[in-house]
């Protein structure tokens, strides 16, 4: 690139300074900047439900609040998993050439001392996947579709859990 049509570093650190104090004028802070949204995550305990799913998720929600073991829970977070799957692209012989594994998960948000219901919410999840013929690959594909949709609605859960604590403790 020629040296003409570069540009000068002194500019785009103005216009980063200029971008920065646009944000800071409209109100803008960092969802996790607000007093108690971390602290709040990382004393909730996650109530695992049963299956391989839900122990993923379980884990992924744990990994994704860093969650304090040490210290006592400030909410229990209760899930309602409602997988369903289906299959797209049958052939002649009556058989799905892709699958879609879809997740609603409904959960509750309890305070752990006085058993009272703080937030509730729904998060949606879909993946799809190739079908295969060998039984082993077929068992894997499900399994990596299990992975993915537990972490997809792990930080989906994360991100609505976060600004429900941003809300409650700002006003």
């Amino acid at each position: 690139m020629s040296r003409a049509g570069r540009i000068p570093r002194g500019a785009l650190a103005a216009a980063a300074l200029a971008a920065t104090a646009c944000l800071c004028a409209c109100g803008f802070a960092p969802l996790y900047a607000q007093p108690g949204v971390t602290a709040g995550l990382t004393r909730i305990q996650v109530d695992p439900p049963k299956g391989r799913l839900g122990y993923l998720l379980a884990e992924d929600l744990n990994d994704s609040f860093g969650r304090a073991f040490g210290e006592p829970p400030a909410y229990r977070l209760e899930l309602d998993l409602r997988p369903t799957r289906s299959g797209h692209g049958v052939t002649a012989n009556d058989t799905a050439q892709r699958y879609e594994l879809d997740l609603k998960v409904i959960y509750t948000l309890v305070e752990a001392g006085t058993g009272k219901v703080a937030h509730t919410g729904t998060v949606y999840s879909n993946i799809s996947y190739d079908s295969v013929n060998e039984p082993y690959a077929g068992i894997q594909a499900r399994n990596d579709v299990q992975d993915r949709l537990a972490s997809d609605v792990a930080a989906k859960m994360q991100t609505q859990i976060a600004a429900f604590l941003a809300t409650r403790h700002t006003g």
